[in-house]
């Protein structure tokens, strides 16, 4: 059980407690208050062993925000920290959580070792000339240039800009390198985000996990009650009170469910002959690091009309390097022609596609409504039972399974939007395909 030594020593019989207090001085009470390896739980003690980040996900009410709190206390008291960084969502999250809070740092700190809050600063200064900035992550760029020992990311699953190249947290990487050990701390109610994943799976993380129950004995009885009334036997319950990541979202149009009920299995036999195949690209806007995948799938259709995903050959590479795996696919699955999206490449796509093979079929497509309205329809299809997978396709499954009415994407769900491209085509236009015209580019 992951009880602290506080509430061990609760549950002792009152002739031992006071047997155990009568042998302690009045300076050793004292230290005890702010001694956090007394009061605070297993879970919420920083992990042994040489690691860069330790991940909290945790539900709420779970004390992150103290453990956070009195990680820094630490550093600053006995590990010779003398610059960290403090970062929340926002400023008012940075001031009303982290430093002003409950459980805050101005809270946890000891009367000798009270620090002085500038707020106009956006600074605390400490008794022994440690400082803690505080940022808020709607602002990365201010994380240009200051160099930290230590860091705490407080809820980072609500952070903005997480898709872009130099958020925060990339922007804190880069300055974390003071020490012979700078580390992070990052606290946060789970969201399945890429960055949280990838943090979590870093070799140099150490992950702790928690429910909202764990710390019951702290949370008031009422507060216990309406997240159970609220949120009880939800998806929302398992992130906010488990934590969970959950690996699809509510409204998405496409949910883990409905994917694998579609997934044809050995028991339905052979898959039928296809009518017609087609290679849908969502092709990247340009060829630097930075950029999106090119969504590279393989659909078909059979004499019943009925849908199939046949391949997820999808790259992150220079233009020559999807256009050659978009032939590639062309010709491994006999396909009639290529579909791709030319609304930020125009004839740029068309000619890099015919460059590596110029006897390619190729079909133009523009689109002129949202990424919803475009994938409405085919998840409709999905629903009507008339699509299929034949195979398992994580990584364009995983972007289906977070594609939400919101239209807020995180990262461009290149492979998901070929798809809707493919699927459009082969079950959804009406009208027959203009007959190939070769066009030469070379």
């Amino acid at each position: 059980m992951d009880q602290s030594r506080a509430e061990r020593f609760a549950r002792l019989p009152q002739r031992e407690k006071d047997r155990l207090l009568q042998g302690m001085s009045a300076e050793d009470l004292e230290a005890m208050k702010w001694d956090w390896g007394f009061w605070g739980r297993p879970k919420q003690q920083p992990p042994e062993g040489d690691w860069r980040n330790w991940l909290i996900l945790a539900g709420r009410g779970f004390g992150k925000t103290r453990t956070g709190a009195e990680w820094l206390k630490k550093q600053i008291m006995h590990e010779g920290v003398r610059r960290a960084a403090a970062i929340a969502p926002t400023s008012q999250d940075v001031r009303d959580v982290m430093v002003e809070g409950e459980s805050g740092l101005l809270r946890v700190f000891p009367p000798d070792w009270q620090p002085e809050w500038w707020p106009s600063k956006n600074k605390l200064e400490f008794p022994n000339g440690a400082v803690v900035l505080c940022y808020p992550a709607t602002e990365p760029d201010r994380l240009r240039g200051p160099q930290f020992e230590a860091a705490w990311c407080d809820e980072m699953a609500a952070w903005d800009h997480l898709s872009d190249p130099y958020n925060a947290w990339i922007q804190l990487g880069l300055g974390l390198r003071l020490g012979k050990r700078p580390q992070a701390l990052i606290t946060t109610t789970p969201r399945p985000l890429k960055l949280i994943r990838r943090i979590a799976s870093d070799p140099a993380t150490v992950v702790t996990t928690g429910s909202t129950y764990e710390n019951r004995n702290n949370l008031a009885p009422d507060f216990i009650k309406s997240i159970e009334d609220q949120f009880s036997g939800t998806r929302v319950g398992r992130q906010e009170i488990y934590a969970e990541i959950l690996d699809d979202v509510p409204g998405a149009l496409w949910p883990r469910d409905l994917i694998e009920q579609q997934r044809w299995n050995s028991d339905m036999g052979r898959p039928p002959k296809m009518k017609r195949t087609v290679v849908a690209v969502d092709p990247a806007v340009s060829n630097s690091e930075e950029a999106d995948e090119t969504g590279i799938v393989v659909v078909g259709v059979d004499v019943n009309n009925q849908g199939f995903v046949l391949a997820d050959v999808s790259v992150h590479g220079t233009s020559d390097e999807w256009g050659k795996a978009v032939v590639r696919a062309y010709n491994d699955f006999q396909a009639d022609r290529v579909v791709a999206e030319v609304n930020n490449g125009g004839d740029l796509v068309q000619k890099v596609i015919q460059t590596v093979d110029r006897d390619v079929p190729f079909k133009a497509v523009r689109a002129t409504r949202g990424k919803i309205k475009r994938a409405e329809p085919v998840s409709a299809l999905y629903e009507q039972g008339r699509v299929w997978h034949l195979g398992m396709f994580p990584q364009l499954e995983d972007q289906m399974s977070r594609f939400t009415p919101d239209e807020e994407f995180e990262d461009s769900p290149d492979r998901a939007d070929a798809l809707v491209w493919g699927l459009t085509e082969v079950i959804l236009t009406k009208r027959q395909p203009k007959p190939f015209k070769k066009v030469s580019y070379i």
